[in-house]
């Protein structure tokens, strides 16, 4: 098995090539090279120098991916017959796709490399910026990179950002963090002859500068927290803040039961902005229901018993175990597979329950507990056979608390009642409706049309005593109609 000797070419021109990579490439009598497109390059052509570039693999290409693999590929192919010299840009091992994967097909025995340094364009970026990398920084690809990997309190360094088209992908990328505003650097050639350092506004990224090979895109690390509000990280320092002794008094006072009404309250805004339609307030309401969540996570981290890392990793676990037919190897043909694959995993991991209504009450929401407890009930054959049978008991219901509500006792009239809400639980259930959603689309219904009512009042005398029943209805009706039109 013959050899293939990766050398790097550095970051610039021939001036900062070290001597005895200088002397090989000049020996060379098979060089390859992954591009031509390089100061090394241009000059070591005027000097005599032959070589084989890779440039046209990436016409024959839409990606960088498969561009790569051909061209590890064919170096490995060639190095069957004999040793192979292979310059690239930079470090070999400092961003160089073909080189991890020629370093992953030596793990399998394929080939046998040689790797010798060259200049990384990180050293010369580090020179050019005047940044030391002990406070941190991260290298990521511009065709790669997503949002969610950035970490802004750090030196970002975005290679291959080669052309307007890449610069524009990473402008948009960024701009899903960072204020438009904000501030970037574009390197170009660092620390040859032609650098060319150019601060510009973050939206102006792909309008103001020619980008090359030779560009890196550097973003400094946001020093303010206003800055940085849209990392996870901002927003629990936040409530961590909050929660200290240096924060404020009522955060710190609260516990995981206290705060239990607010989780409620603010559930059932969110529901409300859904059922609107809204999509402003869902992210606002969106975001009080993650302040309880963190909030909660920040306590159970003061009292030593769990942090927000626990609650990620068990939901992610969760999600990951109890859908198979994404992250494992079962297939599924529709969404009826998923639920019932997703309620024999969830029956695996519990004990099993002494009851089948076990788990089912939610203390928020009587009329959940209810649906709960009758659905568990009907899985196992114990409900009525159709929807008439629950209509007949309804009447029956109805029947009954109307007699008590005429001789019976406070207790037994609402005894009865609650029977009479119970079956229009049922009833909901066999038509597939939720009644804790009806009931709060009644209560917002009735809240926009007494809010009409009190508007004609309002315009009027401003009483409520000068008006009849008659008139008050009068102006509800008006409400109706006109919620009718606007639906």
């Amino acid at each position: 098995m013959n050899t293939i000797h990766i050398i790097g070419l550095g970051a610039g021109d021939l001036d900062q090539l070290p001597l005895g990579v200088y002397k090989k490439l000049k020996a060379a009598v098979d060089l390859y090279v992954r591009t031509e497109d390089h100061p090394v390059l241009t000059e070591l052509v005027q000097e005599g120098v032959a070589f084989t570039s890779f440039d046209a693999v990436y016409e024959k290409h839409d990606s960088f991916s498969p561009v790569y693999a051909e061209i590890a590929e064919t170096l490995i192919d060639l190095s069957e017959k004999e040793s192979v010299i292979y310059a690239v840009p930079g470090h070999p091992l400092v961003a160089e796709q073909t080189v991890q994967n020629l370093i992953e097909a030596e793990k399998a025995g394929r080939c046998q490399l040689v790797i010798e340094g060259g200049h990384s364009f990180l050293d010369s970026l580090f020179g050019a910026l005047r940044i030391d990398p002990i406070e941190g920084f991260q290298l990521m690809d511009g065709t790669e990179m997503t949002s969610d990997q950035v970490n802004m309190t750090q030196h970002l360094l975005i290679a291959q950002v080669y052309d307007s088209f890449s610069a524009s992908e990473v402008k948009l990328t960024l701009m899903e963090k960072y204020p438009d505003e904000y501030p970037v650097t574009i390197v170009t050639a660092a620390g040859s002859k032609d650098e060319v350092l150019q601060t510009v506004p973050l939206h102006e990224l792909d309008r103001v500068a020619e980008v090359t090979n030779l560009t890196t895109v550097y973003v400094p690390p946001a020093a303010q927290q206003t800055q940085r509000l849209k990392e996870w990280q901002t927003f629990r320092s936040i409530v961590a803040k909050l929660r200290s002794p240096e924060g404020c008094p009522w955060d710190r006072e609260q516990t995981h039961e206290s705060l239990s009404p607010y989780l409620i309250e603010e559930a059932h805004e969110l529901l409300q902005a859904i059922q609107e339609g809204d999509d402003e307030a869902i992210a606002d309401e969106l975001g009080d229901v993650l302040l309880q969540v963190f909030l909660h996570a920040q306590i159970g981290q003061d009292n030593g018993y769990f942090q927000l890392e626990d609650v990620l990793e068990a939901v992610s676990a969760k999600m990951i175990r109890r859908h198979p037919h994404v992250f494992g190897d079962v297939s599924v043909d529709d969404s009826e597979q998923v639920i019932a694959n997703w309620q024999e995993i969830k029956a695996q991991e519990k004990p099993a329950a002494d009851s089948v209504l076990e788990g089912q009450e939610r203390f928020s929401s009587s009329l959940t507990t209810s649906f709960n407890y009758q659905k568990k009930a009907a899985k196992i054959g114990f409900s009525w056979p159709d929807a008439a049978a629950a209509w007949d008991k309804f009447q029956e219901e109805l029947k009954e608390f109307q007699q008590e509500i005429a001789n019976g006792s406070k207790a037994r009239q609402l005894d009865e009642l609650g029977d009479l809400l119970f079956t229009l639980v049922n009833l909901a259930r066999f038509f597939d409706l939720s009644p804790e959603e009806a009931m709060m689309q009644a209560n917002q219904k009735f809240k926009s049309r007494f809010h009409y009512v009190e508007q004609q009042v309002t315009q009027g005398t401003g009483d409520f005593s000068d008006y009849s029943l008659e008139q008050l209805a009068a102006f509800w009706n008006q409400a109706k109609l006109l919620a009718r039109k606007e639906d």
